[in-house]
Formats: structure tokens, sequence, C-alpha cells
């Protein structure tokens, strides 16, 4: 025991001697030093790039009618006799829809011709009353002249001058009354008249007519059912058949929206997107639900139907510009960052940001077209840092 720690005293100051006096031999010896390139961390980066971008505001609803139009019958208490038109059909403006059962009208207005026949033939005998009145009250006048004149020679007496005024008078009342028979009867013939233009215009409106053009929506007449302008219409009219999809946007988004804009338009079922345009924006927001609504006209040649959900995107706005991926930009309360890597080294840069159009967002400030960024805010690397920055597409290509 004691010979080994003799010996193991021995070689151990031989080999600090051995390094101290070759010290090339240690190094050789020894694992090579890492550079400091290849302890740098792997940090994914993007370039900002210019690229199309589009503000869009989504929303959501149901496809109406623009305008329906509700045809009713123009004349009360009539059976219907036959339907032309049904669900479905295109019609023309001023088209008969359904006609409606005549016969009680063209009865009434027999009756009424009847009647002014005779209210005709009552006047004719009152214009002969007249001609006779005339006559008699033209005697009484000269008779009345004629004891006038005697009376005032003594040849009449005052008795028979009193007489011949008197019929006078009463031969020109009489001429009165049978004038005013005559203006009575007259109107008689006029009220018949207009009874039977009454009767007329309702035989006209027997015929149910739209007063637009457009396509039938719905049908509730009957046939044989009695047709009444206070129930339900019997026939409702798509104007125009022009559809409009009636979207509820939320008051953030509403101020944005204004007449005339362009909308893509996805309805249920639907493969391709229907192009619209915005025709009103509600003026008012409902208070409980904070939703106003916007109506957005549909090509009526796009297959969609009333009553559909659809989807649509309105665009606000079209451009080309500077932008980043959304994954790049950080946003907090004091504004938007990303970090700019310059040299290998990470540098925060405040960023202006505008359009948001799907995963990129618009940079208006703060970077210029080429400059490379950390593609992931959210990665472990700070102000400062520096790493080994792999583009973005190199990771992809791998």
């Amino acid at each position: 025991m004691l010979r080994t720690s003799l010996r193991l005293a021995c070689i151990i100051p031989a080999a600090l001697f051995s390094l101290a006096a070759f010290p090339g031999a240690a190094q050789e010896n020894a694992q090579p030093a890492a550079t400091p390139e290849a302890t740098l961390p792997s940090i994914i980066v993007t370039e900002a790039v210019e690229r199309e971008l589009t503000d869009r505001v989504i929303a959501t609803g149901t496809i109406r009618a623009v305008q329906e139009v509700y045809v009713q019958p123009l004349v009360d208490g009539l059976s219907i006799r036959t339907l032309e038109a049904d669900v479905g059909d295109e019609v023309e403006a001023e088209q008969a829809l359904a006609t409606l059962n005549e016969d009680t009208l063209i009865l009434q207005k027999s009756q009424l011709e009847a009647n002014k026949a005779k209210a005709e033939a009552g006047l004719a005998q009152y214009r002969a009353q007249v001609v006779e009145a005339q006559a008699n009250l033209d005697d009484a006048i000269r008779q009345r002249d004629r004891a006038t004149r005697l009376g005032k020679t003594g040849t009449s007496s005052v008795a028979e001058v009193e007489r011949a005024t008197a019929a006078a008078e009463v031969a020109e009342a009489r001429l009165q009354a049978a004038q005013q028979a005559i203006s009575v009867g007259e109107a008689d013939i006029k009220v018949v008249e207009s009874q039977i233009a009454d009767i007329d215009l309702k035989l006209a409106r027997t015929a149910v007519k739209t007063p637009v053009a457009g396509i039938v929506s719905a049908r509730n007449a009957k046939i044989g059912a009695i047709a009444s302008g206070a129930g339900e219409p019997l026939f409702t009219i798509i104007r125009d058949g022009a559809l409009e999809l009636v979207a509820e946007l939320t008051e953030t988004d509403i101020h944005r929206i204004k007449p005339g804009q362009r909308a893509m338009i996805a309805i249920a079922g639907g493969r391709t997107k229907i192009e619209g345009e915005v025709r009103l924006v509600s003026p008012t927001v409902d208070p409980v639900s904070r939703l106003g609504y916007v109506r957005i006209d549909i090509d009526e040649k796009s297959g969609a139907r009333a009553g559909m959900y659809g989807n649509a995107e309105i665009i606000i706005d079209e451009r080309t510009a500077l932008a980043l991926p959304l994954s790049a930009v950080t946003t907090a309360r004091d504004g938007s960052y990303a970090r700019k890597v310059e040299d290998g080294v990470v540098k925060q840069v405040e960023v202006a940001i505008g359009i948001q159009d799907g995963g990129f967002v618009e940079v208006t400030s703060g970077l210029a077209t080429g400059d490379m960024v950390v593609e992931k805010a959210g990665a472990f690397v700070r102000d400062g840092d520096r790493i080994k920055p792999v583009p973005a597409a190199s990771t992809v290509s791998n």
C-alpha cells in the first residue's frame, strides 16, 4: 500500500510537468470549441411585401322580396269563376289572374236599364206638360191683358179683371211646376245612368288583375269562394321578381356600410356566390339587440328564393398595400408592434395597421417593402436578441 502511494506521487508531478511544458499537446487532445453561430436560436422570419387586400364586413340574414304586392278583388260578394295564374308564374302588369262570376251584375244592369227607360218616358211626359202649361199661360196672359184694357174703359168689371189676373198667375205656376218636373226627371235619369256606369265598372273589374309585373309568390284564391276585399289577398306578387338580402349588423360595423357598396352573397345550398349591391342602410339600431339591418339587392336570375338564408361579404375597400401575416404583429393597448430583424438582431418597431384580410394585415407605417420580421410575434425573443433567421418559404419547402 505504501509502495503504491509512492508510485502515484511520482506520476502526478510528472504529468503536470508535461502539460506545462507542452501546451499544444493539451489543445490537440481537447474537443473543438463551438462557434457562436451554431449556438444562436433559429427563428422563422417573413418578408413584408405588397399584396391585394380587401376590407370586408360579414353579414348574415334572410332573402326577401323587395316589394310584395297584394292583389285583392275590387268587387265584393261575387264568387270566383276561374283562376288564370298559379304560384311561380311570371305575370305582366294588368294581366288577369282570376275572373269573378258576373251573373248578378248583369241582372242588376238589366233592371237599371229598365228603370232608365221608365225615367225617360216620364221625362217625355213632363216635357209635354210644359208645352201645354206654356200654351195655357200664354192664353191666360192674353185674357188678363184684354180684361185690363176693358176695365180701363169701363166695359169690364173689376171682378172680371181680377179673375183674369188670377188665372194668368195660376197658369204661370203650373208652367214652373212642369219645368221643375223636367229637372227632376232629368236628375232621375242621371242617377240611373250613374248606377249603370257603376255596374259597368264592376263588370270590368270582375277580371282580377295585377297592377304590376312580377312573380306570383302566393295564391289563396279558390274557385267558388266568395271574393272579399277585406279578407286575405287572393294573390301575392313579388314586384318585378326583385329580391334582396336583409342582413343584420352590429352597431360597430353598420356605420361602415354605405349604399352602392358591392357584396358577394352565398346562399344555403348554392355552389357559387351571387353578386349584389347595398340598396339601403337602416338609419336606426335596435336599442335592445344593438343590431341594425342592411338591404342588399340580388339579381333575380341568380336562382335565389325568398326565405333562403344568406351570408354576405360586403366589400368596403380594395387596394394593394404592404402587408404582414397577422401572427407577425402584436397589438396592445399602447399600439401595434412587429419584431424587425436586421443583420440577425431583433429590433421591436411600432407599426400602424389598417385592413385585415384573412390571415394578413395591412402595415401603413413602421416598415418598408422587403423588411424581414419575426413571423411568430409570440416567439421567445426580445429586443436586441441575436438570432439565426430562417425564411418562412424555406421552412415550407422543407
